[in-house]
């Protein structure tokens, strides 16, 4: 063998392995090239360290709430039965009062909790809506890199090849992005639409 096929086979078989390398262990696969793309939004948010974040706080949140309204009930319970058993030995004047003061107390409460678990509904639509507003950057790259011109939701496609669905590649690139999402800035509100407002030309 010549001295410049020996260089040949050395450049090519001694190539071959560092290139085989970095594409096994490429940290950011590229998505196959298509103009369509497709994801499960749902699993994209909730498998995120982003979404898994999100819903620990939120379980966690939920549970206080849980157990704050179980004891309420309970309180409330109680206090109705021994006004219950009062009763026979009270002014129906008397009586009346106590009636409606607990009335009164009942309703104060009930307003109290609703007003919290909207709260904590508003909470957790606004986590939603930031990892929205941070994941948007991360799919315009996946876009980009498969030639896209738009992603779909899974879940509005009759059918579609596995190979265009970046589901996992998205999960993979906003967690390398966000982390868990902790800092994450608030997103920005959307002012609700207003019947009849006139168009921009």
């Amino acid at each position: 063998m010549t001295r410049l096929a020996s260089a040949l086979v050395a450049l090519l078989f001694g190539a071959w392995p560092l290139a085989a390398t970095a594409q096994l262990f490429d940290p950011s696969p590229a998505p196959v090239q298509s103009p369509v793309l497709v994801i499960e939004f749902d699993r994209f948010f909730e498998e995120s360290a982003f979404g898994r974040r999100a819903a620990a706080e939120r379980d966690a949140e939920a549970a206080v709430i849980a157990a704050e309204n179980r004891r309420i009930e309970s309180e409330l319970t109680t206090e109705e039965r021994e006004l219950t058993e009062r009763r026979a030995g009270l002014e129906p004047e008397e009586f009346r009062a106590l009636a409606d003061a607990f009335d009164e107390k009942v309703q104060r409460l009930r307003e109290e909790q609703d007003t919290k678990a909207r709260a904590f509904g508003a909470r957790t639509e606004e986590a939603r809506r930031r990892f929205i507003a941070a994941a948007q950057p991360v799919l315009e790259g996946l876009m980009r890199d498969a030639g896209a011109a738009v992603i779909l939701e899974r879940r509005t496609v009759f059918v579609a090849a596995e190979a265009v669905d970046i589901t996992d590649l998205a999960i993979e690139r906003i967690d390398t992005a966000l982390g868990d999402g902790s800092d994450t800035p608030p997103a920005p509100e959307i002012p609700p639409a207003q019947e009849g407002a006139p168009q921009d030309p």
